[in-house]
């Protein structure tokens, strides 16, 4: 009967989501100064999550960009 319970355990386990909520914070920058930020919430892995935080990355185009972190 432990076994069985024991196994029963480790399948509800093994089952479990690995998603959670993570933080992604963007930031606006003119000129190298800062002027806006925006957050989302991401429920996923976490290397999901970062690369789609990082997906809102854009480089310096005419003065502006935009940095997007887990926090």
């Amino acid at each position: 009967m432990k076994k069985v319970i024991f196994l029963g355990a480790f399948a509800l386990v093994s089952l479990a989501s690995c998603k959670k909520e993570y933080t992604c914070t963007c930031t606006g920058y003119v000129d190298g100064a800062a002027v806006s930020s925006a957050s989302t919430t991401i429920k996923d892995t976490k290397s999901d999550a970062q690369t789609t935080c990082d997906s809102g990355d854009t480089a310096a185009s005419g003065g502006v960009s935009v940095n997007c972190e887990i926090k």
